[in-house]
């Protein structure tokens, strides 16, 4: 599975913010680290945090096919965002955060407290609508009509979508999602 299109889209504006901020971009439950390669290949540093070693292992394995250099601007952090009571991303800061197909909502406070000003928010999960086309079901791991762009409403937002696209892998098969970008106010 290739990279978000999104990052295509912002791809110049995630450049720019590393150069004047000089921090990487978090990957939030990057998975097998997709989009966080697309960075790196793109020469933006980038903070691979998972809570499963066995994905950050093949984060490591992709990378061994980049140059040394690109090599160097990956960072791994194994960490469990959902430990109660527990704040992962206190006291971390980052030129912008991006989290594909995960929700955990008690993240949002700290998610947009670790994102330095003027930084960015790239966000994409499905929504209640996606437990009628297939998994997840579960109400905890799906966003309320409208609910992200709630959550960043005090942000300047350069992106928003809601509503049905289709699978990648299966053109005939439908996920119903929500998109964000949104830049922190400087």
């Amino acid at each position: 599975m290739s990279h978000s299109p999104l990052l295509d889209k912002y791809l110049t504006r995630l450049q720019g913010l590393h150069a004047e901020q000089q921090s990487s971009v978090l990957d939030l439950a990057c998975g097998n680290g997709r989009n966080g390669l697309f960075l790196i290949e793109h020469n933006i540093p980038t903070t691979f945090a998972d809570v499963k070693s066995d994905a950050l292992k093949n984060v490591e394995l992709s990378l061994a096919n980049l140059t040394k250099n690109q090599q160097s601007l990956a960072q791994s952090w194994q960490v469990d965002l959902e430990i109660e009571h527990s704040s992962p991303l206190q006291g971390k800061t980052f030129s912008a955060i991006m989290v594909f197909r995960y929700l955990h909502r008690q993240l949002f406070t700290q998610l947009k407290a670790a994102i330095k000003p003027g930084g960015m928010i790239i966000y994409e999960t499905f929504t209640e609508q996606q437990a009628q086309l297939g998994r997840p079901k579960n109400p905890d791991f799906l966003l309320r009509p409208t609910e992200l762009v709630e959550q960043f409403s005090d942000w300047q937002i350069l992106h928003s979508f809601e509503g049905l696209v289709k699978q990648s892998e299966d053109k005939n098969t439908q996920q119903a999602i929500a998109q964000i970008v949104a830049l922190k106010p400087s």
